[in-house]
């Protein structure tokens, strides 16, 4: 079999799985669960087996048309692309999708809505894999499109909780503000360069002897860029991914590690030489990389919710590969895109096991109940290997792409043509490292911070002392499902070995070295551990002060629910119990020592969803009210009169109708009489 074949059927089992799934999963419930697992498990094994022969040489291209579009030079075709980035891309999308739908047969395994959930997890993973293979731009947006309705229907899989119906909406109508313009730069960059193919756009771009330049690379690049935003969550357009953390711990795994956020970032990565085309286009990039890397470390340590910890986490580390995108490398974008997705959902998935265990999903209540290690060994080990490779703390995996990042962006600072064929500003250079320094600090912080109180807190309130009805203090739970805890170790294998593979991943990419550099090693590592030293400090110092306070109670669940059941009261209760999702008012927490008078802002996002309600909601709002009046008020008077005239002359009408002969001859004879005088009167006047 050919390995365009192969790489064919990578996608095409996913959705076949998805399929059947849907149509068996009421009729044949024995079949979901395989019907979810060996599809998905299958293309993983296929995706490697194209890797394996591809082997990072020359890409591997094949194509059939499947319509016109009234110009015969730009026809839609089912074409795929397969070079080093796409066919490593697409091993970590069908292995993390994999490990997500093993892990929900013990997550969700008594859960009604299982079958349409595992179907639209598959289905979410074929999109995301033609997205990966796909060399044409109409395709690639069909599963760029797919994806985001999947993404509703997972995210709001809770739907009876009003954190996730809303969540779900605004996940779609975010990513969608985006999409509008991300279309339109579709269409323009094919009607300039004469085709929806991929990589005759960049060869022509790329090639010296073509010739060939962009009219308005500025615009397109621009309206790309904006649809990336919404897809990657950057910022502006992120403050839907922390609010997605209401669907279920695996699909917050799925998404975050290897689809829809990365999406974006592999579609810049593909079509780099449209953005270096522009050097706006890349300063755009930068700020907006620098903007997200800092301002969502910041809210981050503010977080008590643990998921959007880990949320606002992903929008930091997906502002590192759009910072690398910047300083044009996108060998480094997409070495930290794979790194981040085998620690990412590792991080994600012992997170539910986490939930389980503590029976909420805050940070405080965690702290202040004390023994999750104890009951959750396997959550704990794994976790604090893959907060390790987020802090960048070597050797494990997020320190050598991270490191790959900043060594791009001082390479484009201090030498910024690099031999390319488009040169970086030098000040996109210097944006994109200053703020990846200032980010690892900020990001070896938080880590911290969520290891120390999930892990570490004191345990202030013993079982049964000082408990407000209905709260819980750490109950015996029952163990988590064996499957859940064999996923997660089976993550934390490549989360330690992947970046070691720095060395060898310039041949499957562009050939530009990955490895570490001594000045951003040392910058980046000694920022991370002064980070790790101060956190751990104001822990200390904020455990002590709040010793003598009142503790606070975990979220009520079930002791012998299941994990998905724990999770779905945590959400539900957990404005109830603690305020705002976003922060618990607890004394004990560092980062409210640490940001001091910014911890409220940066809790609420820095008050960007406010922003939108005041710029663009509430004047549309407004502007509907208007029209409603308008149509009730003017619009339908006119209609209500025009019908109560009909209704008067009918009534009157209807009043002559007596059915009285004698009435009917008298008025024929006053007429009659009526109109001989009229006449007489005419005849006189003539």
């Amino acid at each position: 079999m050919s390995t365009t074949t192969l790489a064919v059927l990578v996608p095409l089992l996913p959705f076949l799985g998805a399929l059947a799934g849907l149509l068996l999963g009421r009729r044949a419930p024995a079949y979901v669960r395989p019907l979810a697992v060996l599809p998905t498990l299958t293309s993983a094994a296929l995706a490697a087996a194209v890797a394996v022969r591809q082997g990072g040489e020359g890409a591997l291209t094949g194509a059939t048309r499947l319509a016109p579009t009234g110009n015969d030079a730009l026809p839609v075709e089912l074409a795929l692309h397969l070079d080093g980035f796409a066919v490593l891309v697409a091993v970590l999308v069908a292995a993390v999708a994999s490990c997500v739908q093993i892990y929900s047969t013990g997550y969700l395994r008594d859960d009604p809505r299982y079958p349409s959930y595992a179907a639209l997890v598959s289905l979410f993973t074929a999109a995301m894999l033609l997205v990966v293979y796909s060399d044409d731009l109409i395709v690639l947006l069909v599963g760029w499109e797919v994806m985001g309705i999947c993404s509703y229907f997972l995210v709001g899989h809770y739907w009876e909780t009003a954190a996730a119906r809303s969540a779900s909406l605004k996940a779609f109508l975010v990513t969608k503000l985006g999409d509008v313009p991300f279309v339109i730069g579709i269409l323009a960059l094919a009607s300039e360069a004469g085709t929806f193919r991929i990589s005759t756009i960049v060869t022509r771009l790329t090639s010296p002897l073509s010739g060939f330049e962009l009219e308005h690379p500025t615009v397109i690049a621009l309206l790309l860029l904006a649809g990336v935003a919404g897809k990657s969550a950057q910022f502006p357009l992120h403050t839907w991914l922390p609010d997605a953390m209401a669907g279920p711990t695996p699909v917050s795994a799925l998404i975050h590690a290897a689809t829809m956020v990365a999406a974006g970032v592999y579609l810049v990565a593909r079509l780099l030489p449209v953005f270096t085309s522009s050097a706006a286009a890349l300063a755009v990039l930068a700020a907006m990389a620098a903007v997200t890397m800092v301002g969502s470390a910041l809210a981050a340590l503010a977080q008590d919710d643990i998921k959007r910890v880990l949320a606002y986490s992903t929008v930091g580390q997906l502002g590192y590969m759009t910072g690398a995108l910047a300083v044009a490398d996108r060998g480094a974008a997409v070495f930290h895109l794979i790194s981040h997705g085998v620690f990412k959902a590792l991080l994600f998935l012992a997170a539910g096991v986490l939930i389980h265990a503590a029976g909420t999903n805050s940070l405080a209540a965690m702290s202040r109940t004390g023994g999750l290690a104890r009951r959750a060994p396997d959550a704990y080990w794994t976790m604090t290997v893959g907060l390790l490779a987020l802090a960048a703390v070597p050797p494990f995996a997020g320190f050598f792409s991270k490191e790959a990042v900043l060594a791009a962006a001082e390479h484009a600072a201090l030498d910024p043509a690099g031999g390319a064929a488009h040169a970086v500003p030098p000040a996109v250079g210097w944006t994109v490292l200053l703020a990846g320094l200032l980010a690892a600090a900020l990001t070896a912080a938080y880590a911290a911070r969520l290891w120390l109180l999930a892990f570490h807190g004191r345990g202030f309130a013993d079982p049964g002392e000082n408990t407000a009805p209905g709260e819980n203090t750490g109950p015996a739970r029952t163990k988590q499902p064996v499957v859940m805890n064999a996923v997660l170790w089976a993550l934390a294998g490549p989360t330690i070995a992947v970046g070691l593979l720095y060395g060898a991943l310039p041949d499957w990419f562009d050939g530009r070295s990955l490895a570490p550099t001594l000045t951003t090693s040392v910058l980046g590592t000694g920022l991370a551990a002064a980070g790790i030293v101060v956190m751990y400090a104001a822990w200390r110092h904020s455990t002590a002060t709040a010793a003598a306070r009142a503790p606070l109670g975990a979220v009520a669940a079930h002791p012998e629910a299941e994990p998905a059941v724990s999770e779905a009261e945590a959400i539900a209760t957990h404005r109830a119990a603690y305020g705002d999702i976003a922060a618990a008012d607890d004394p004990a927490d560092p980062g409210r020592l640490l940001l001091g008078p910014l911890h409220r802002h940066a809790a609420r996002g820095f008050h960007l969803d406010a922003l939108y309600a005041a710029v663009a909601v509430r004047p549309v709002l407004a502007a509907a009210r208007l029209v409603r009046f308008l149509d009730r008020e003017v619009v339908d008077t006119y209609v209500r009169g025009a019908a109560g005239t009909a209704r008067l002359l009918g009534a009157a009408v209807r009043r002559v109708q007596t059915g009285n002969v004698q009435t009917y001859l008298g008025l024929l004879l006053a007429g009659s009489l009526v109109l001989a005088v009229a006449a007489a009167l005419v005849a006189a006047g003539a």
